[in-house]
């Protein structure tokens, strides 16, 4: 991922949107060997050694918008407002099965330390309010046989967190029975390996394809969106989806 280009979606005085590949970092990590690309030192970059400050972050293996502040200023109002749940996301995800057509996932969810990262976070910490708005848009059925069924069944699904916990939604869809395709923390191996196999998908199937937000300076109602990643739009196209590619 070393190679990869900066996508800026967005970018003014305060702030700057970027598309973020599937498989790189949002910011530097002593977990992975020196030198290993991420978003922030890419914008660091951009911007000739400015710093810069992230206001909320994707898991390595989501790809999508992600926004950063410019200066203190914008980073306070935006951090206030991602507190207060007033920043809107969107993902596209596919999932395991024939998800229901719509719902609320209102399941708390306690923090999961990172083992080495974070040794001594508080593993009896209580869990944490977290909500996900979800509605199907698209169902598909392979006729690749599945462990015991002739047949494997997957929905697209856009999907609305009004919290952000961590790992939220791929641990809501776990809960949901519905895993997303590709997580191999909380998805089923046998389907991720038949997306391997029979599409070359490597990567988790969850889009972060839009953030709607007020600018931290002016107030206006900005609203991003981040294209999908070619590989992801052939998907979609093979599986007769081509009118929810953003």
């Amino acid at each position: 991922m070393n190679n990869v280009p900066l996508s800026i979606l967005y970018e003014d005085d305060d702030l700057i949107a970027v598309n973020k590949p599937s498989g790189l970092l949002t910011h530097p990590s002593w977990l992975t060997k020196k030198g290993t690309a991420n978003i922030a030192s890419m914008i660091k970059d951009h911007l000739k050694g400015e710093k810069v400050h992230t206001v909320h972050r994707l898991d390595r293996a989501t790809s999508g918008v992600l926004l950063v502040a410019k200066n203190k200023q914008a980073a306070q109002q935006l951090s206030i407002d991602f507190s207060e749940h007033k920043v809107e996301k969107t993902y596209l995800c596919v999932v395991r099965g024939f998800a229901p057509e719509s719902g609320i996932i209102d399941k708390a969810l306690k923090y999961q330390p990172d083992k080495q990262a974070e040794a001594f976070a508080d593993k009896d910490a209580p869990a944490q309010e977290a909500v996900t708005h979800f509605e199907r848009l698209a169902c598909v059925e392979l006729p690749i046989a599945v462990g015991k069924w002739p047949c494997a069944r997957y929905s697209l699904v856009k999907a609305m967190p009004k919290t952000g916990r961590k790992h939220q939604l791929r641990r809501h869809f776990k809960h949901l029975l519905c895993p997303i395709v590709g997580d191999t923390n909380y998805g089923e191996g046998r389907h991720n390996k038949l997306f391997r196999d029979h599409f070359e998908s490597h990567r988790l199937l969850l889009m972060a394809v839009q953030i709607t937000f007020s600018h931290p300076a002016t107030g206006e109602t900005m609203c991003i969106k981040a294209p999908l990643e070619i590989k992801v739009e052939q998907l979609f196209e093979r599986f007769g989806w081509q009118s929810f590619i953003v």
